[in-house]
């Protein structure tokens, strides 16, 4: 399906138009994306029971670039790396217990914020207008500490959940919002998607 036949513009698609790539190019975005989350999960500043990372940088721009389907996707093939074990978390994290843990919540979170974010790129919260892409980013990153916050209020009570983890990653959230929402709008001018 193009996008006259969807009555998605160009722009909406986000910059990358990923609905138009061959297979293989899929293929390797996906593997490209698992390597930039990885990257993004060693950028690290450790706190407890959750680490600052720039995971929620790259999570919801891996969605505005590829679409919320290739996004979702990658996303979730990144997960499934740390599952079996290789070390592409928060401080080289990996292997199954971090699904069942603190961090949990946040993790799982990652694939739905993700595919909101390139869910609404493709309703036009794109670079093409930065406001409605900073509030697509905040947006996703509100999906992760909602859904994170709510896993961790089941092992340490609502109250200390939100005081542990999400307050002290609101501003984070906005800081990181406002940087994505400014590379969006670079990868939209830089490779030509602007409306025409």
């Amino acid at each position: 399906m193009n996008a006259s036949s969807s009555g998605v513009s160009h722009a909406a698609r986000g910059p990358l138009a990923v609905q138009d790539r061959s297979l293989l190019w899929k293929i390797m975005a996906v593997i490209a994306g698992t390597i930039i989350l990885a990257l993004s999960s060693y950028i690290s500043v450790p706190m407890v029971p959750v680490p600052i990372t720039l995971q929620t940088l790259a999570v919801p721009l891996v969605g505005a670039l590829y679409g919320w389907r290739l996004g979702g996707l990658t996303i979730v093939a990144w997960l499934l790396e740390a599952v079996v074990g290789l070390p592409v978390l928060a401080g080289g994290g990996a292997g199954p217990q971090h699904f069942i843990g603190p961090t949990a919540g946040y993790l799982f979170a990652f694939p739905v914020a993700g595919m909101a974010m390139g869910w609404l790129v493709e309703r036009g919260w794109n670079g093409t207008r930065i406001g409605w892409a900073f509030a697509a980013m905040l947006t996703s990153n509100a999906i992760s500490l909602g859904m994170g916050a709510a896993w961790l209020s089941v092992l340490v009570g609502a109250e200390r959940a939100v005081m542990a983890g999400v307050l002290p990653f609101v501003l984070g959230a906005v800081l990181k919002s406002a940087i994505g929402a400014m590379v969006l709008k670079l990868a939209t001018d830089k490779l030509g998607c602007a409306d025409r």
